[in-house]
């Protein structure tokens, strides 16, 4: 019995100190990224992407905020639920563009003050870090 609770304290020891392998953890974390880009076109409304915590994602679509998981290991990107608050503004269709665009992305860039999702299916979103 005791060292059945050794192995198990082990387990937590090891499961508590795993690093984040998530994008926060390869330079994404404590900026505020700025979506300028989505699929080569320009995106004219304004909708962010920060990092707050690893595993986490947040930021501001073009009517409302947004929150929810990211924990693919760097260079891979993908989100879980997204929730949002649901306010009508004239941007929804830019909003539904961003949103639908992040929760397809399954690679991730980061280099310097730019970060690059993108799909094999060819979509990228382009986001510079505010400063």
């Amino acid at each position: 019995m005791i060292r059945l609770a050794m192995i198990c304290a082990m387990a937590l020891t090891l499961t508590a100190c795993r690093a984040d392998e998530s994008i926060a953890a390869y330079g994404a974390s404590g900026k505020v990224w700025t979506l300028v880009e989505l699929d080569s076109d320009p995106f004219t409304a304004t909708a962010t992407l920060t990092f707050p915590a690893p595993g986490q994602i947040a930021g501001r679509a073009p009517c409302n905020q947004f929150f929810g998981s990211q924990t693919a290991p760097y260079p891979w990107f993908e989100t879980g639920t997204l929730g949002s608050t649901k306010m009508a503004c004239p941007d929804l269709a830019a909003e539904s563009q961003y949103l639908t665009a992040l929760g397809e992305m399954t690679l991730a860039e980061v280099s310097g003050p730019t970060l690059i999702l993108s799909n094999d299916a060819g979509r990228s979103m382009v986001f510079t870090a505010q400063e």
